[in-house]
């Protein structure tokens, strides 16, 4: 079971209620928003405005770095007719506070939770705003329908949530009955979803209809992106129905997504290509994880096959990785630590553990959601569709504690505030991001199946029973805590105004981000850390405990000069996250921490078990040691260890590992590196299967060798590298084309192959686009035919 930590929590609430009184008194007179009652317009190019609730208007605020934590009035850009603002508000109205009072901290989260006060029958309805209109301010109300108080488990025994879903679902089935109906893939299966979510008979022929057109549903284009929410739909239709109408897609999307899976378990924005490699830039786990959830339910409503399973055991192997590190990234990229959830990914995440009965990985997953609100839930990359979307069937795994504490802390007034008054929901979307690529979607659906949690009809709202630990009222209080305290104003001056002791118990959460901003904070401290707390901790054998001490003396450097024999010892220790933080903290601590390099160079050399597959450790080894310890010099370091070390790493699997590794290639003579050449130029050779990104940051490294030291194999892998119709490219060309030209003379062999390259750019479909590639490799070609230099090239066979 997780830590409570209810001391430092219950500082950092105090901390935080005085820095906002703070930030609030210090911006009077010196806001930076218009202010509307002298006249000052919307900023140009400002056109994110917000759905005021069940008033029927809509109104736009100021926004700063992604929150409009600096609002304080409203200004009313839309009111609906007949709506219970209409006559009340009119376009141009500036709302300058609710319930008899200014704004104070945040017009909007004031407003939504001014909302959620008026619907109580203690509201009774009457949402009491400050209207200033003409130069004249004065209170109205806005008569909104009363449905009640948000129960402490809600949506769970809560008559106010099972009234917001009944009247959405047929608000939503009315929409969906318009000729005019036209939604993306992914907003048109969540809406289908609700309505089949809610058991209701009367919903059947609008989802038997959405069943035909799921059915039928292909695309080439964001294929990745669509057929996860497809995919998912079409299974719950059948696990929810018995009926097989939809079977036959549901088998054909299940199957094209397997298949179309990378060869180490990802997908990127298409499926895979013929070699196994995901397209472009690489893998990206927004459509990655839905993909995978899809395939488990569509294995559940009976699509089997060996490439089912293969598909889902690789990347549930990839994303168990992530358990107690932090958010599921991006890609495949380093767990991420600023905010408990990186746009939903680990609400995903916990749904698909929970449905493989992986109870702990679930576990958390679900924590990680529950403490993601605020700040944190109200931002994502390109918007915050998914961060919303995800957010309740994640954190519901854990209990009706802990949807009540996260729709008490953030859910109620925010969901409260995106309900227009028809009760559909458009998508709110981050404060002034630009873009956001979910920008106008209905977001109704996603909405409506948070509500739905209850009735348990679809796997997705819990009817598969989950194995994860239900969280007490207090448990789940204590989660939300960790939540606090950061926003994108301000990220670290509340963990700051924390004493030592606080933030030494900090590092011991079981929340990775507050150890993250724990050890922060504490290293602020200059000469006050107690070196020897921190040591107990890392040798610790509450894991929890040992990491946090791993990033405290990693960020106090050279300071921890101290903990170096206990940092390697923890090399021996058995956890594999905690051997990486020791030798990232040994890397932090520099030139006193050198006699770790062998240990680090035997560790860099060992390839996958069975406990770490993928090699993980090699990895991130390779990130502090070639990275950081040999980024300067390699002198005394014993070559024998480091050439074996070289050799691993440029086998592991991640693109930005191998990378790494380039760096110390121009450090070594050649007869130093003459042995390991082999080994380079397949590396050139092979593209790494995963990191795409960073994957030719490695190819282009050997080819400088190779040209470095005239290795004639190196002249067709420069033209090889360019690979002009590759994701890149541009940051290839010239860098191979400068990397050939090395050769002088000798690369004249390649000419006639360029001046291909040319006729294809010159008629392709962009060929004014690439007229300034086809310029770079005309200059390349005069270089090399002008080349008087005679280069006595070494062959490796």
């Amino acid at each position: 079971m997780f830590r409570t930590d209810l001391k430092i929590l219950a500082t950092i609430l105090v901390a935080a209620s005085l820095i906002a009184h703070s930030h609030a008194a210090g911006r009077k007179g010196s806001m930076e928003s218009p202010d509307f009652t002298k006249g000052d317009p919307i900023p140009e190019g400002a056109t994110h405005d917000w759905t005021l609730g069940a008033t029927g208007a809509r109104g736009w605020m100021y926004s700063k770095n992604l929150t409009t934590m600096e609002a304080r009035q409203i200004m009313v850009t839309e009111v609906a007719e007949d709506s219970p603002a209409d006559g009340v508000l009119e376009v141009g109205d500036v709302i300058l506070g609710v319930g008899g009072e200014p704004f104070s901290y945040d017009a909007r989260t004031e407003f939504g939770k001014a909302l959620t006060a008026a619907e109580t029958e203690v509201g009774g309805g009457n949402l009491v705003v400050t209207r200033w209109r003409k130069g004249q301010a004065e209170k109205v109300v806005v008569e909104i329908p009363v449905l009640g108080t948000y129960s402490a488990t809600a949506p769970f025994d809560c008559p106010k949530s099972k009234r917001i879903f009944e009247e959405g679902c047929e608000a939503l089935a009315e929409k969906m009955k318009s000729s005019d109906y036209r939604e993306n893939p992914i907003v048109r299966s969540l809406n289908a979803m609700a309505l089949l979510s809610s058991g209701e008979a009367k919903y059947n022929s609008l989802i038997r209809r959405e069943v035909e057109w799921a059915e039928d549903f292909s695309a080439e284009s964001f294929a990745t992106w669509y057929y996860g929410y497809v995919m998912i739909f079409l299974a719950e239709y059948k696990l929810a129905t018995g009926s097989n109408s939809g079977m036959d897609g549901l088998r054909r999307i299940a199957l094209e997504a397997a298949n179309g899976q990378s060869n180490v378990g990802s997908w990127g924005h298409r499926f895979a290509e013929p070699d196994g490699r995901a397209p472009g830039y690489g893998m990206m786990n927004a459509p990655g994880v839905p993909l995978t959830t899809g395939l488990i339910l569509a294995r559940e409503a009976g699509v089997d096959g060996p490439e089912m399973d293969l598909a889902i055991e690789r990347s549930l192997k990839m994303m168990r990785f992530y358990v107690d590190k932090g958010s599921v990234p991006y890609g495949d990229h380093a767990p991420w630590i600023q905010t408990h959830d990186d746009n939903g990914k680990n609400g995903m995440s916990a749904v698909m553990f929970s449905l493989v009965d992986e109870a702990d990985k679930a576990e958390y997953f679900s924590r990680m959601s529950l403490a993601s609100h605020g700040n944190e839930r109200d931002t994502g990359h390109t918007g915050n569709f998914w961060n919303m979307t995800w957010a309740m069937p994640g954190v519901v795994r854990s209990g009706p504690n802990a949807s009540g504490a996260w729709m008490k802390e953030f859910g109620s007034w925010y969901f409260d505030l995106a309900r227009g008054w028809d009760g559909t929901f458009r998508h709110q979307g981050p404060p002034n991001m630009k873009p956001d690529r979910s920008n106008g979607w209905d977001a109704s659906g996603s909405f409506l199946l948070a509500y739905a949690m209850p009735l348990k009809q679809l796997y997705l709202t819990g009817k598969h029973p989950t194995k994860v630990p239900q969280l007490s009222a207090e448990e789940a209080r204590s989660i939300i805590m960790d939540g606090r305290g950061w926003n994108n104003i301000d990220r670290s001056s509340i963990y700051e105004k924390l004493q030592i002791e606080m933030l030494v118990e900090g590092l011991g959460s079981w929340s990775p981000v507050v150890r993250n901003r724990s050890a922060m904070a504490l290293v602020k401290h200059t000469g006050e850390v107690p070196i020897n707390v921190i040591l107990n901790m890392l040798n610790s054998p509450d894991l929890h405990s040992s990491y946090g001490a791993c990033e405290a003396l990693a960020m106090l450097g050279a300071e921890a000069s101290d903990a170096v024999p206990d940092l390697i010892k923890a090399l021996d220790r058995d956890d594999l996250w905690l051997r990486v933080q020791a030798a990232e903290a040994l890397t932090a601590i520099g030139e006193q921490a050198m006699e770790a390099l062998p240990k680090l160079l035997q560790m860099l050399a060992q390839g996958p078990t069975e406990d770490d597959p993928r090699n993980m450790q090699q990895r991130y080894l390779s990130f502090t040691v070639f990275g950081k310890m040999l980024k300067n010099s390699i002198e005394d370091v014993d070559k024998d260890l480091l050439r074996e070390a070289i050799v691993a790493g440029l086998q592991n699997q991640d693109g930005r590992s191998r990378g790494s590794i380039g760096g110390v290639y121009n450090k070594l003579s050649y007869d130093e590196i003459e042995p390991i050449l082999p080994a380079i130029l397949e590396s050139v050779v092979v593209r790494a299967p995963s990191g795409m990104m960073f994957a030719d940051g490695i190819r282009l490294s050997g080819l400088d060798l190779l040209a470095k030291h005239k290795i004639e194999e190196g002249i067709p892998l420069c033209v090889d590298v360019m690979d002009i119709g590759r994701w890149g490219a541009g940051n290839r060309i010239p860098r191979c084309l400068n990397i050939l030209t090395k050769y002088g003379r000798a690369a004249k062999s390649e000419i006639l192959r360029l001046k291909e390259i040319i006729k294809q750019l010159e008629g392709g479909r962009q060929a004014k686009q690439s007229a300034p590639v086809v310029e770079q490799i005309t200059k390349a070609i005069e270089k090399i035919e002008s080349s008087k230099d005679r280069v006595r090239l070494k062959s490796l066979k």
